[in-house]
């Protein structure tokens, strides 16, 4: 595999934080650094905010996030998060970023973030990604991206990344948000728990009750 641009990486991030006005609130102080313990500190954008004397360089840092993860064996990718469960000083950033590992034919399948706005910068490989409008349009914007290549997700959309290439890729994405979240389509509808009425699944999908129950059982967890 041909080695990451840093450079590029630090360009995602610098065109997502120019994103961030559009998704999380401005701080209104320096940093808010995020701690489980509301004994020390006050309750800020979802984080106790850690009393600033016993921040630490630690709490703005992480390493190893150009090492490549095993690939789930269902969707055939695997992605790693830096939104602010990783690294505490995100909090009130609105700011994160995410590695995503894609196995040949692997995929990012069909999902939505309800936080963020997505760019999205091809290190390695041929990724085909979309994202489809909303409705009633629901037009699908799609394009094959290599090696070098960037594609802006807007916020809300359900998207995807898919594996066209004859190697293993790589990509990186910077999201405007520090906890962007992530509904999958498929595990969120079909996997829900408790399960959805298959009579309702039914009707949505234009399927009978037995595929839907079938479908509930392969995505149970």
């Amino acid at each position: 595999m041909k080695s990451l641009s840093f450079l590029a990486v630090l360009s995602l991030l610098a065109i997502t934080l120019s994103l961030t006005k559009a998704s999380d609130p401005s701080p209104l102080q320096d940093f808010c650094v995020a701690v489980d313990t509301p004994a020390y500190g006050v309750f800020v954008n979802g984080k106790f905010c850690k009393d600033p004397k016993l921040v630490t360089v630690d709490d703005f840092f992480i390493s190893g996030i150009n090492k490549p993860r095993t690939p789930n064996p269902t969707t055939g990718s695997i992605v790693t998060p830096v939104n602010v469960n990783q690294i505490p000083g995100l909090n009130t950033l609105g700011i994160s970023i995410v590695r995503i590992d894609y196995a040949i034919n692997g995929q990012n399948p069909p999902h939505t973030h309800p936080r963020a706005s997505e760019i999205l910068y091809v290190a390695d490989g041929t990724l085909l990604v979309g994202f489809v409008t909303s409705n009633t349009d629901n037009r699908l914007f799609t394009k094959v991206l290599y090696e070098g290549d960037v594609f802006v997700f807007p916020e809300g959309l359900i998207h995807f990344q898919a594996n066209v290439g004859k190697y293993p890729a790589v990509a990186f994405a910077g999201l405007s948000s520090q906890n962007p979240g992530v509904i999958t389509i498929a595990d969120t509808v079909f996997g829900s728990n408790p399960p959805i009425d298959p009579n309702v699944l039914a009707t949505a999908f234009q399927l009978d009750a037995r595929t839907v129950m079938d479908l509930q059982t392969k995505f149970k967890k």
